[in-house]
C-alpha cells in the first residue's frame, strides 16, 4: 500500500474536536487514508513519497456543498448581470437549453479545477437540466479525471411554464423519466463506503420547478436506497410569495408537508426562514448550504447563519453556480462568509469558538464570526451537511484530503503572526498543494490531473458557441 509523509508544515490545522493547531506538523498517509497526525518528530521518517512543507500552512480540504458546474459557461452574461433570481433564470434558461454532453463534461472540469486550486477537495454539484442528450454520467466521468470527490446531485425539473412553473417547457422532463434515471444512477454509481469518490444525491430543483408528487416520489426513492436529498429553498422573497399562492405554505412548511425534512436533507440558501422554521431544521437534523456570494450577487438577502448555528443546525458553504457567483473559489467563499456575517451582525457579534482576546479588551465584549469559525463551516460544517464522517478534518482514519499554502507570498506579508487568519482575512490566493485521497491534484501551484491551458481553450469555445445561439 503506497505511503505519503507530509512533514514540517509551519502550522497544521486539524479542525478535529480538539481544534489542534500543530507547529512543525505533519501527516502519515497510507493507501489514501490518514494513519498519523502530529508533530513531524513523532511521525515515521520515511515513506514512498515525502513532501516537506516548511513555510506552509496545512489545512483540511474544503467541502463545497452547493454548485452548478455547467454555469461556468455563462459567467457575467450581460443581460443577467443586474437581474434578481427569477429574471436571471428567465434570461439564462434559453441559453442552457443548448447545452450538450460535451459542454457538461468541459464545464465540470473547469469548475473542479478552479475548486481544487482554491483548496476544495469535495464538491456537491446540482445538475437539474439535461438537454440534447446530456446526462449526469457526463459530469461523473469528467470528475473522475480531475480527481476530486463528487456528491453528484441528480436534479430535475418537471413543472414547465404551461403548468404554472418557472422553466420553459423545452427543458423539463417527465416524472417517470426522472425517477427511472435517478434509480439507474444510484444503482450504477453510488458508493456508501468510507472514502467514496462518487455518491449520488436526489435533488428536485426547487418548489417552483417540480410538482409535489415528484418531491414525494424522490424522497421515497432516496430513503429506499439510503441516499441524501437536496433542493433550493427559501432563497428569495419571490419564492416565499410563490409558495404561499400556489401551495398555501411558506417554503419550509411546504417541505414538511412533503416529508422533506430529516438528517438526510439539506437545503441551498435558506435565506427567508423564521425562528420556528430554524427550530424545525434543528429538530429534524436538516442542513443548510450557505452561499454568501450568490446571495449578494442576486440581491437575495443574507441567511441567518448566527441563528442556525445557535440552534444547532448543520451549516456548510457553497460557491453556488458560476453564473450567480462567477467564481468557483472556495477559499474566497470562506472569506465572504466571514465578512457577510459581520455585516449582518454588526456590533452585537457572534463567535462559534472563543478567540484569544487582544490585550486591553474589556470584559463582556463579544467577538464577531472569526476566520477559524468560517473555515470550520467550510470543513467540518460541510462534511456534516453532506452526511460524510470521513472528511472535513485531519485525524487518523479519515481521508487524506488536504491543501497547503506557501506563506512566503506578497498577500500575507505582515500577517504571519497568525497564518490561519492570514489565509482568510488577506486576499484569497491559489493553493500550492491539494491532495485528495493521498493523490496530488495540485502540486507547486499547478494542476497535475488536467491540462489547464487546453481546458481553458475548450471551455471558451463552448461558451462562445452557447452565447452566440449556435
Amino acid at each position: 500500500m503506497p505511503t505519503l509523509l507530509i512533514k514540517n508544515a509551519t502550522l497544521l490545522v486539524t479542525m478535529d474536536d480538539h481544534q489542534r493547531e500543530i507547529p512543525a506538523g505533519g501527516l502519515f498517509v497510507r493507501d489514501g487514508f490518514i494513519e498519523q497526525v502530529g508533530p513531524t518528530s513523532e511521525l515515521p521518517q520515511s515513506a514512498d513519497e515525502t513532501l516537506d512543507l516548511s513555510n506552509h500552512l496545512l489545512l483540511p480540504g474544503l467541502v463545497n456543498t452547493h454548485h452548478q458546474f455547467y454555469q461556468t459557461l455563462t459567467r457575467a452574461v450581460p443581460a443577467a448581470q443586474d437581474a434578481n433570481l427569477f429574471n436571471w433564470l428567465k434570461t439564462l434558461y434559453p441559453i442552457w437549453a443548448c447545452l450538450t454532453p460535451d459542454d457538461i463534461f468541459i464545464s465540470t472540469q473547469t469548475a473542479l479545477a478552479e475548486l481544487a486550486l482554491s483548496g476544495c477537495t469535495t464538491a456537491s454539484d446540482h445538475l437539474y437540466l439535461f438537454p440534447n442528450g446530456s446526462r449526469l454520467d457526463d459530469e461523473i466521468a469528467a470528475a473522475k479525471e480531475v480527481g476530486l470527490r463528487l456528491q453528484a446531485a441528480r436534479g430535475s425539473m418537471s413543472l414547465g411554464e404551461s403548468r404554472g412553473g418557472l422553466p420553459p417547457d423545452s427543458i423539463v422532463d417527465s416524472e417517470e423519466k426522472i425517477l427511472a434515471d435517478s434509480q439507474r444512477l444510484i444503482e450504477r454509481y453510488h458508493d456508501p463506503k468510507s472514502g467514496a469518490f462518487v455518491q449520488i444525491v436526489l435533488a428536485p430543483c426547487s418548489p417552483f420547478s417540480v410538482t409535489g408528487e415528484l418531491m414525494k416520489q424522490s424522497v421515497a426513492l432516496a430513503r429506499q436506497y439510503g441516499v441524501h436529498l437536496h433542493t433550493h429553498l427559501a432563497e428569495t422573497e419571490d419564492e416565499e410569495q410563490f409558495c404561499r399562492e400556489k401551495f398555501g405554505y411558506r417554503p419550509v412548511g411546504y417541505m414538511q408537508s412533503l416529508d422533506w425534512v430529516g438528517k438526510d436533507v439539506w437545503f441551498a440558501h435558506a435565506v427567508y426562514v423564521n425562528g420556528e422554521e430554524i427550530e424545525t431544521f434543528a429538530k429534524h437534523g436538516c442542513g443548510v448550504a450557505h452561499c454568501p456570494s450568490s446571495n449578494m450577487r442576486l440581491a437575495s438577502g443574507i441567511a441567518p447563519v448566527k441563528e442556525y448555528l445557535a440552534a444547532g443546525v448543520k451549516v456548510g458553504l457553497g460557491v453556488d453556480g458560476s453564473a450567480s457567483n462567477d467564481s468557483s473559489h472556495m477559499l474566497a467563499e470562506v472569506r465572504q462568509a466571514m465578512l457577510l456575517a459581520r455585516v449582518k451582525e454588526g456590533i452585537t457579534g457572534f463567535s462559534l469558538t472563543p478567540n484569544p482576546s487582544p490585550a486591553g479588551r474589556g470584559e463582556g465584549v463579544r467577538t464577531l464570526l472569526s476566520a477559524r469559525d468560517a473555515l470550520r463551516l467550510a470543513t467540518r460544517g460541510g462534511a456534516a451537511v453532506l452526511g460524510r464522517s470521513d472528511i472535513g478534518s485531519l485525524e487518523a482514519g479519515k481521508c487524506a484530503d488536504f491543501f497547503a499554502i506557501n506563506l512566503d507570498r506578497l498577500e500575507y506579508a505582515g500577517a504571519l503572526h497568525d497564518p490561519v487568519a492570514a489565509a482568510v482575512f488577506c486576499q484569497p490566493a491559489h493553493v500550492d498543494y491539494a491532495v485528495v485521497g493521498g493523490r496530488f491534484i495540485v502540486r507547486q501551484g499547478q494542476l497535475v490531473t488536467v491540462n489547464e491551458r487546453e481546458l481553458i481553450e475548450r471551455h471558451n469555445q463552448a461558451a462562445k458557441r452557447l452565447l452566440s445561439g449556435e
